[in-house]
C-alpha cells in the first residue's frame, strides 16, 4: 500500500520560507514521477511543480516559476518543495503526488489526472 506523507506547512509572514517534505512508502519510490499540487479556498486545484524519477527534469506552474523549487532524495523516499519569499496569495493546503513512471527519468507529470497516488495536504498560511 502506497502512502504519502506531508510534512513542513504553518503560518508564516509575508518573506519568510518553508520547505515541504513528503515521504513515500509502500513502493519503489524511483518508479515514481513525484509532484506538487495546492489549492487555496473556493480555488481549483493547482499545479505546482513536478520532477522525474531521478530528478534530472522538473517542471513548474506558472505560478510556481522563480520562488518554488522541486528536489528529492531517493535515498530517503522523499520530494521536497522549497518555497522562498512567500506571499498571501501562496496561501494553500499544498498536496504531493505520486505518479507510476517505471523508473523513468525524462517522465515529468503535470495534470491531476496523470497521478496515482496523493498525500493528505499540508497547510500554509502567509500573513502579510
Amino acid at each position: 500500500q502506497v502512502q504519502l506523507v506531508e510534512s513542513g506547512g504553518g503560518s508564516v509572514q509575508a518573506g519568510a520560507s518553508l520547505r515541504l517534505s513528503c515521504i513515500v512508502s509502500g513502493r519503489t519510490f524511483s518508479s515514481f514521477a513525484m509532484g506538487w499540487f495546492r489549492q487555496a479556498p473556493g480555488m481549483e486545484r493547482e499545479f505546482v511543480a513536478g520532477i522525474s524519477g531521478y530528478g534530472h527534469r522538473t517542471k513548474y506552474g506558472d505560478s510556481a516559476k522563480g520562488r518554488f523549487t522541486i528536489s528529492r532524495d531517493n535515498a530517503k523516499s522523499t520530494v521536497y518543495l522549497q518555497i522562498d519569499t512567500l506571499k498571501p496569495e501562496d496561501t494553500a493546503v499544498y498536496y504531493c503526488a505520486a505518479g507510476v513512471a517505471s523508473h523513468s527519468d525524462s517522465v515529468v507529470f503535470q495534470y491531476s489526472y496523470e497521478y496515482d497516488y496523493w498525500g493528505q495536504g499540508t497547510q500554509v498560511t502567509v500573513s502579510s
